[in-house]
């Protein structure tokens, strides 16, 4: 299993509309053992990232106000990149390569008036 970033409007009744990833674009926010392996790991949450963290329990959800913030974590995280590689053991790259997917979906979602879900 992996994990998936969407962006989905929610409908009257609290449905999910989930969106069709762009064209050219890549919708994996990780493996499925990435909930604790690397965004909800100690080292992501000493650097106080509060959004990605969530995945640890369960699905995580942005509401669209809160997008902004959600995109300084991804920055912060994008800073400390080699740090959180190498308590992880994981090579930089792969974990850049799933917060250029999540960071590329948020300003779409900022658009629409959409939210971010990573499942």
């Amino acid at each position: 299993m992996t994990l998936g970033v969407d962006v989905v409007a929610r409908g009257p009744n609290g449905e999910f509309d989930v969106l069709d990833v762009a064209e050219g674009w890549d919708d994996s926010a990780g493996f499925e053992s990435w909930r604790w392996e690397v965004w909800g790991s100690d080292v992501v949450r000493s650097l106080g990232a509060r959004y990605l963290p969530l995945l640890n329990g369960d699905w995580m959800e942005v509401p669209t106000e809160e997008l902004p913030l959600f995109l300084e974590e991804v920055a912060l995280l994008r800073t400390h990149l080699d740090m959180i590689a190498g308590v992880i053991g994981l090579h930089p790259s792969w974990i850049e390569g799933r917060l250029n997917n999540i960071e590329a979906a948020t300003p779409r979602a900022q658009r629409l008036g959409a939210r971010i879900l990573i499942r």
